[in-house]
């Protein structure tokens, strides 16, 4: 998948990504201390590698870490950077693609890559990549946090659309709808993801799509991928132990 097809997606996406959540405030304070809880510090330096909006990166900034938030698209980088002035937050922010990161070796005491960014990423010599660069931008020891779909289950079962998501606004406003259909390829790994909008206008629905493409990858596979770029102790959580919304991987940089 070209790079710029993965920003052109984001940067569709950007102003009405907030949407998809339920409430997103909300979101961004339960997956903040999610994340906090498992990083096991206060006041630690953080590289949000994958953004977005803005998601995971203010909530932790509202923890008090200090934060840098990274991603393709420039739109969803602009706009995480003002949805954090609007909260009084800080949080650095640059686009950068992280198979290629624009900054120092051990620059970091945590890396995140949250909400199945990594997945873009569509074959091993990229995720290696990647993993290899966070690798590199960590302190020693440092920690790196990845979740993914739960991809186990959904290579097993191949579904081809996710339940229709309704937001009501807390502010009264109009609701929205949410979902995909997945197109999987023949290798039975990658799949192609339409992400449709159904928004209010005058009294009929405006359909917003958006088309990406995925790597489902497995925790045996992404394991091996993260050990092999130099992490050591990778150990899976589930959302019932850690409260993060996804399946996540915690691994060390090796010393």
């Amino acid at each position: 998948m070209p790079e710029t097809s993965v920003a052109r997606f984001y940067d569709e996406l950007a102003d009405d990504y907030h949407l998809i959540f339920a409430d997103w405030d909300a979101s961004m304070h339960r997956q903040g201390n999610a994340l906090h809880g498992l990083m096991g510090q206060d006041n630690a330096s953080v590289l949000d590698c994958s953004c977005g909006i803005g998601t995971q990166a203010i909530g932790l900034a509202l923890r008090g870490h200090r934060v840098t938030g990274t991603d393709l698209s420039a739109r969803a980088v602009a706009r995480a950077a003002q949805e954090a002035a609007h909260r009084n937050v800080t949080l650095r922010t640059a686009v950068a693609d992280m198979r290629r990161l624009p900054f120092p070796d051990s620059r970091f005491d945590t890396v995140v890559c949250a909400d199945n960014a990594l997945p873009h990423l569509l074959t091993e010599q990229d995720v290696h990549a990647a993993l290899t660069e966070m690798r590199r931008v960590l302190r020693p020891s440092g920690l790196v946090l990845l979740s993914t779909r739960p991809y186990d289950d959904l290579l097993r079962d191949r579904p081809t659309s996710t339940p229709p998501q309704v937001h009501h606004p807390a502010d009264g406003g109009e609701r929205t709808i949410t979902f995909q259909l997945w197109h999987w390829h023949e290798d039975g790994e990658h799949y192609d993801l339409e992400h449709f909008q159904l928004l209010p206008a005058g009294g009929e629905w405006r359909v917003k799509v958006r088309r990406t493409v995925y790597w489902a990858l497995g925790r045996d596979r992404l394991t091996a991928l993260v050990t092999d770029a130099g992490f050591v102790d990778p150990e899976w959580g589930i959302p019932q132990e850690t409260g993060f919304f996804q399946p996540l991987l915690m691994a060390r940089a090796g010393t």
